[in-house]
């Protein structure tokens, strides 16, 4: 029964555009993980389409992963499906995930460190809420090699000499 009530929730945020009211900062819910998801641009890269329909999150692919890639000196990354990478962690064990991992750019995980531990909880338990894992985004393609998918470059900028 507890799994149905978050499946509903997070099916009533996922359907708000991202102008969605604010939810109770340092309580624990799939609510408020809805809104971690859009404020700290989850959905940015790992929910295809999120950009291209203004913000509005589409339940059965949100943080599924993408793949379209992110090109530059690095080779290309692509945003990863977050419902595989949380299957099988505990809310504890993603926590102390969140804190310590490290990814390819443009991915600021820097970022995900400095989230309090309310918020992290708060993701996990919206990202399990949303469902069915789905199928790994692609693998990253090392510098010099085309990417068999679509990809955004992602170049330094050329500074004139002076």
């Amino acid at each position: 029964m507890r799994l149905s009530i978050f499946a509903a929730a997070a099916a009533l945020v996922t359907l708000l555009p991202a102008a969605a009211p604010a939810v109770d900062a340092g309580k624990v819910s799939v609510a408020r993980g809805a809104q971690i998801a859009i404020i700290g641009g989850c959905h940015d890269c790992h929910t295809p389409g999120y950009s291209e329909t203004g913000g509005l999150i589409d339940p059965n692919v949100a943080l599924a992963g993408n793949p379209v890639g992110f090109q530059g000196p690095w080779g290309t990354s692509y945003a990863k499906n977050l419902r595989l990478i949380v299957q099988p962690m505990s809310e504890t064990d993603f926590v102390q995930y969140a804190k310590q991992f490290t990814a390819m750019p443009p991915m600021p995980w820097f970022n995900v460190h400095a989230m309090d531990e309310t918020d992290l909880r708060s993701l996990y338990q919206y990202i399990k809420s949303l469902g069915a894992a789905g199928m790994p985004a692609p693998n990253a393609v090392p510098p010099g090699q085309k990417p068999k998918t679509p990809y955004n470059v992602y170049a330094p900028p050329i500074l004139p000499t002076p």
